[in-house]
């Protein structure tokens, strides 16, 4: 076994507790061994991919035990994407937080920080339904304390909606749990692949309850319609360091849509067929329509990047909704780029707001400390949300369109189109209102420190966009692999299940 592969998981959870116990009463410690420990996130990230890219599926057995009895935890294309993925995303947004003294606002930032990067990276690596229910809870709960984070009425009213959505979705999950281990007497991923497959007839009713509860529970973190109502309010609460790396919470509920249901409920399994293809793309479809009309109705900046967020996952499900490998490349493409466009988005809006003194984005007010670099950044980031060329968004939604080709184009291409269109004319109000109808006064010009720091972890997030742009048909070639291994279901589960066909 390779003991690399559970160190995304055994790091954040050692460092955590450490930065709570011994450094609690010094910032500047914490800072250094938190920022130290994402950096050896990265670095390991980085050779897990390289890992991936050149082997097949690899497992980790926890404790030596053989699956599925024991727990696992298996290293593929996807899981190492997303696990690099969330590293370099956790490391520029903790820098910003950092730049910008959000760190120092309340206390145990930056452990809750280290828990809920425990919480992804182990999400993206388990091979266990269960263990990523309990994934999903470390995830929420250090998400709760990171959400509420820096006090406030406002805040703290949002934090305990999310708590109630997000309760109600563990609850689904239990139950979900519950009927899959009923019908098929096990929760290992490759093992649920196998005992679907050969289930009698007779027995597919409540397995189809149970793929639905799952579908139902992976929607509210997916902020998929009709069970988005959570995020508008959420993300345009949070910190703006904290609703950066919100972007890839949502992204963790699309990769369990992907996972589950090319692995164990492939559209191929007589039990369910394309039942969740045909449920996920009108969902979809209506969640990019909300997410757009939201950008362009919401009042606040901070709103109306988290409908940018809504209509981000909207585009992600249509891709997903295909199950074809050719959609699945084309959704993880996008899901890389939405997350770091989103990320930036929030950023810059949180920059915005601490100059400006209001979320409001519908009144015009005197210019802002460094405004024509915050208007220049503004422009990119809603370009990229908006999927507009230059930037990588635009690609991705190419790539999307020419997934959907087979059926459904004629609505489906339309409705991609016009809510780029809706999004842009939202963005571009925004930005008119905010940057060019300000009007420059004496008496209102206030001092701003430039945030050096900060800006220069915008421009990092931006230019990773770039570098999509630029390497598109590198990375096309590569997601285009990772969909192919997700396709070869047998590779999967023959790596996690080898051992017990061996007798242990």
């Amino acid at each position: 076994m390779n003991h690399w592969i559970i160190a995304p998981v055994v790091l954040p959870a050692m460092v955590a507790p450490l930065i709570v116990l011994a450094m609690r009463h010094d910032l500047l410690l914490q800072r250094v061994f938190s920022v130290a420990a994402t950096v050896a996130l990265v670095l390991i990230s980085g050779g897990l991919l390289w890992m991936a890219s050149h082997n097949p599926p690899m497992v980790y057995f926890l404790g030596d035990w053989p699956a599925p009895f024991g727990i696992v935890l298996v290293l593929d294309r996807l899981s190492a994407v997303m696990v690099a993925l969330t590293a370099v995303l956790a490391l520029i947004v903790q820098l910003y937080a950092i730049g910008t003294g959000w760190d120092a606002r309340g206390r145990h930032f930056h452990s809750l920080w280290q828990f809920q990067l425990m919480g992804i990276c182990g999400a993206f690596l388990t091979g266990d339904a269960f263990n990523l229910f309990v994934f999903f809870e470390v995830l929420l709960i250090a998400s709760y304390g990171l959400m509420i984070h820096g006090g406030g009425r406002d805040r703290l009213r949002a934090g305990v909606q999310y708590i109630g959505y997000n309760l109600v979705g563990s609850t689904l999950f239990l139950f979900a749990l519950g009927s899959v281990y009923a019908v098929t007497g096990t929760l290992n991923m490759a093992d649920i692949a196998v005992k679907v497959a050969a289930l009698p007839e007779g027995d597919t009713a409540l397995l189809r309850v149970a793929a639905i509860l799952l579908i139902l529970v992976f929607a509210i973190k997916g902020a998929l319609v009709p069970l988005q109502f959570w995020l508008p309010g959420t993300y345009a609460n949070a910190p703006g360091p904290v609703a950066a790396l919100f972007a890839i919470m949502t992204k963790v509920g699309a990769y369990a849509i992907i996972r589950m249901y090319t692995l164990a409920f492939p559209p191929d399994t007589p039990a369910t067929g394309t039942l969740f293809a045909d449920l996920l793309m009108p969902a979809a479809l209506i969640t990019l329509a909300i997410g757009a009309i939201g950008v362009i109705g919401a009042t606040g900046l901070a709103r109306q990047a988290a409908f940018a967020a809504v209509a981000s996952m909207g585009t992600l499900f249509i891709a997903v909704a295909t199950f074809t490998p050719q959609g699945t490349a084309a959704a993880l493409y996008y899901l890389i780029h939405s997350t770091l466009a989103g990320a930036a988005l929030f950023l810059i809006v949180d920059m915005v707001i601490s100059r400006r003194g209001t979320d409001q984005s519908v009144t015009a007010l005197p210019p802002i400390p460094q405004n024509g670099l915050l208007a220049a950044l503004f422009f990119a980031a809603a370009i990229a949300m908006a999927g507009m060329p230059p930037l990588s968004g635009f690609l991705g939604k190419l790539l999307v369109m020419d997934a959907t080709r087979a059926s459904g184009m004629v609505v489906i291409w339309s409705v991609i189109l016009v809510t780029s269109l809706i999004t842009i004319m939202g963005f571009g109000r925004t930005g008119s209102t905010v940057f060019w109808k300000a009007h420059a006064s004496p008496a209102d010009h206030v001092d701003h420190p430039t945030e050096g720091l900060a800006v220069t972890c915008i421009f990092a997030l931006l230019a990773c966009l770039v570098l999509m742009t630029v390497l598109a048909g590198q990375i096309d070639i590569f997601l285009n692999a990772t969909a192919a291994e997700l396709y070869d279901r047998a590779a999967y589960i023959e790596a996690v299940l080898a051992r017990a066909a061996e007798g242990g």
